[in-house]
């Protein structure tokens, strides 16, 4: 794991424990990162990511009356200009399986369960600057790529012709002839 310098990152809180936004951010101020915005709530993140050029969100998923899931799914839909791409790290107190299962479907990067340390969410942040993922977009899903580990397929490529991978995005898609 490097050593990173975090203070050019810009970082959104959001939880509508006002506790936890505070235990959060004096973490992220602590690991040197310097423009933090908190929201009590799903609605007040999204008018922040439409003003705003945030590098990583920070959300709880337990929040009323938008929940994190929901959330989530309105930053990947890319709903009023917000970036897609964001890089989402989830945090809740339900950390069984079906709980990260759930968020990893609605297109978050990492999931971090409370309580939380100044470790595991430096941990978090260098997971998502090191193992970036492909961004997928399809009918039913749009996010990073969901798949952690590479599959070691045995036998020659059999798709049909070539596939561009364009770095910006992220993305792959068919080359056109």
């Amino acid at each position: 794991m490097a050593d990173y310098d975090l203070s050019n990152l810009s970082v959104l809180i959001v939880d509508d424990y006002q506790p936890m936004r505070l235990i959060l951010k004096n973490v992220l101020h602590a690991l040197g990162i310097k423009t933090i915005a908190e929201a009590p709530g799903g609605l007040e993140a999204l008018t922040i990511l439409k003003s705003s050029n945030t590098d990583i969100v920070f959300a709880d998923n337990l929040m009323e009356p938008m929940n994190g899931i929901e959330l989530v799914e309105r930053i990947r839909a890319g709903e009023e200009d917000i970036n897609p791409f964001t890089p989402i790290i989830m945090v809740s107190g339900l950390s069984d399986l079906a709980q990260i299962v759930k968020a990893r479907d609605a297109g978050i990067n990492e999931f971090l369960a409370k309580p939380v340390s100044a470790k595991m969410v430096y941990l978090r942040i260098c997971s998502v600057i090191e193992h970036p993922r492909s961004f997928i977009k399809a009918e039913t899903f749009s996010g990073p790529d969901r798949r952690r580990r590479l599959a070691q397929i045995d036998g020659e490529e059999r798709r049909d012709g070539e596939y561009d991978y364009d770095e910006q995005k992220r993305t792959q898609k068919r080359s056109e002839e």
